[in-house]
């Protein structure tokens, strides 16, 4: 499961840069797409968020090298220039792909819709989505505080956008205050 910052016909998340690799600036990149190889194909232009300063990536090659993309990018031509890339998100263009996936969705789905469990206890709603390194994850407003819920179909097997609601099965302890 995944989501989308924008509304439909906008950009999609395609992944983000963890790192640098070597000293001519490849960047290592955790992709947030099955399409990785079209995604980063050289040619490619990407959105650039979170980086002040960049707005778009050339993709001029992607290799995989021991399980890891390294992306290299006409406007980034060393490691400095790569470092300054860290953390930045990529976006492109939602492909036909994309849209006929069922398991995503765009943030602004998600947002307001009702989280309960399995059987029906309301937990909170859902008030955005973080999109961090290690994925997504659903932010609640619950009855004592913020919740945050990985946004995966082992905790998230329901999302029923037209009822206003998902529907969780969190492992033990996910709610405990500790």
């Amino acid at each position: 499961m995944s989501t989308s910052p924008g509304p439909p016909g906008d950009l999609r998340i395609v992944g983000r840069v963890v790192k640098v690799h070597g000293l001519r600036g490849e960047l290592v990149v955790e992709p947030s797409t099955d399409q990785a190889e079209q995604r980063f194909a050289p040619g490619a232009v990407l959105s650039v968020s979170g980086v002040p300063g960049r707005t778009v990536l050339t993709i001029t090659a992607a290799r995989w090298h021991s399980g890891r993309l390294l992306v290299t990018a006409a406007e980034v031509t060393d490691r400095d220039g790569a470092e300054a890339m860290r953390r930045a998100v990529l976006s492109a263009a939602a492909s036909h792909e994309d849209i006929a996936d069922d398991d995503e969705f765009h943030d602004h789905q998600l947002e307001g819709l009702v989280a309960e469990l399995a059987d029906g206890t309301v937990v909170g709603t859902v008030t955005s989505v973080s999109h961090g390194a290690g994925g997504e994850l659903l932010v609640l407003a619950g009855p004592d505080g913020e919740l945050l819920v990985p946004f995966v179909k082992a905790i998230v097997p329901t999302v029923d956008v037209a009822g206003g609601r998902v529907v969780l099965d969190p492992p033990e302890g996910l709610f405990d205050p500790a």
